[in-house]
């Protein structure tokens, strides 16, 4: 499996060249184009997976779809994947480490690579951030989108990230919430607010958008429809 990221980073698709008889999962409303040769199967689950309606479901909490397309190659075969909302798209190489993803960040990956939705803490009602996180582990490849471009800062010691611009961190990473400025008062007048504060040693993806700061601004702009 081949993944070439392309029009970056404002309208990004990914072409993934399949060989004969290899595999890729998707999400659902994925696809831009395709080769007519691929068999696609929808399922509630991974392929090979377990979890059923459930493991949808827990998807669906961290803002993912319920159903995942599973496109197989019969032959050599080439498939394009977007994204709802503009941006980047990274492409992780997974050797048996952990990855956490935010919520809506989660575009598709090989068969080698689990797909775990897992509690982040309530710490996130106030981050921005969504309650549930893909957890990604295994090997093989998988591809995450950002709203913006993706960028990535390595940590060692303690960061801070201003919320809702995180796509993604390592294992060895956790975050807690703080203030921004010395005060409260200076954070809120600052329009920075609640950050969060990574501590411990590994990697982080962030994006140079942020979808609630982007959504709350065009909202007044609106027309609500009738």
């Amino acid at each position: 499996m081949n993944i070439e990221i392309q029009q970056r980073p404002g309208s990004t698709v990914a072409k993934v060249d399949l060989a004969a008889g290899e595999s890729i999962t998707a999400e659902g409303g994925a696809m831009v184009a395709m080769s007519p040769q691929f068999q696609v199967t929808t399922t509630t689950r991974q392929k090979q997976g377990s979890g059923g309606v459930l493991a949808g479901l827990k998807r669906m909490l961290a803002s993912e779809s319920l159903f995942l397309n599973h496109f197989v190659s019969p032959t050599n075969a080439t498939i394009y994947l977007g994204t709802t909302l503009p941006g980047d798209m990274h492409v992780f190489e997974m050797t048996g480490n952990k990855i956490l993803v935010q919520g809506g960040s989660y575009v598709a990956s090989s068969d080698g690579v689990h797909l775990n939705t897992v509690w982040q803490g309530a710490k996130n009602l106030l981050s921005g951030e969504t309650l549930f996180w893909i957890e990604l582990t295994g090997h093989g490849q998988a591809i995450i989108n950002a709203f913006g471009v993706i960028y990535p800062i390595d940590i060692d010691g303690e960061y801070i990230v201003d919320t809702g611009h995180i796509v993604a961190y390592e294992e060895g990473l956790s975050f807690t919430l703080s203030k921004a400025g010395s005060s409260w008062i200076s954070s809120i007048l600052g329009g920075e607010g609640i950050v969060c504060k990574f501590n411990g040693r590994g990697r982080i993806w962030c994006q140079s958008h942020s979808s609630n700061a982007w959504g709350y601004s065009v909202a007044p702009f609106l027309k609500a429809i009738k």
